[in-house]
């Protein structure tokens, strides 16, 4: 059994405290790279970082398009927010998903409505513009009754009550852009087409 003098001891001792502040050290620098990470990606479009008590923030249900709403929808699509799945926390947000889903459908169509290869004047772009919010809230419907939770409420209406009800209590009823914001690349949404006839 080795015997150490007072003064190997306070050598080992010392050596030990500078191993457990290394690690310290380490550890606080560790996490202040994951917090600087965290806050980098949250200024990335489409990513957001929630708390476990946190909701997403998807602004829902869009407005039915009017003419008085239908130069905004049309000139600020891309400074509109987009809900790719990386906005998205991995579980326990499905109604959001759905909600996101659906916005990102009716901006994609609505892009189409205002190309100028569908529909050209005002007039039929606004019937374009409603069939696509018509068709995107009633593929929102679909989904919802798919799941076992209760259905949002204007779906459990039908025929002009519904898409009353979708259009009450708005959260952006002229589709006012988002200051400094530019919508990530989506990929086109199928499941529309603009039937003139029906205008």
């Amino acid at each position: 059994m080795q015997n150490f003098t007072v003064e190997q001891n306070r050598v080992f001792s010392n050596k030990n405290n500078n191993k457990q502040n290394m690690i310290l050290a380490g550890f606080f620098a560790h996490s202040w790279l994951l917090a600087l990470l965290t806050l980098d990606c949250a200024k990335l479009g489409g990513t957001q970082k929630f708390s476990s008590l946190q909701e997403p923030d998807v602004p829902f249900p869009p407005a039915r398009p009017t003419l008085q709403n239908l130069a905004a929808i049309c000139h600020y699509g891309q400074s509109r927010p987009r809900y790719p799945p990386s906005f998205f926390p991995r579980s326990g947000v499905s109604f959001f998903r759905r909600c996101g889903k659906a916005i990102n459908r009716l901006e994609s169509w609505y892009s189409m409505c205002c190309s100028g290869e569908v529909a050209q004047q005002n007039v039929q772009i606004l019937c374009c513009a409603q069939q696509a919010w018509q068709n995107a809230l009633s593929m929102f419907c679909v989904e919802e009754f798919a799941v076992m939770t209760r259905a949002y409420p204007c779906c459990r209406k039908s025929g002009e009550a519904r898409w009353s009800c979708f259009n009450d209590e708005l959260p952006n009823p002229f589709y006012e852009p988002t200051a400094g914001y530019m919508a990530p690349q989506m990929p086109h949404e199928p499941g529309f087409t603009w039937k003139p006839n029906t205008c």
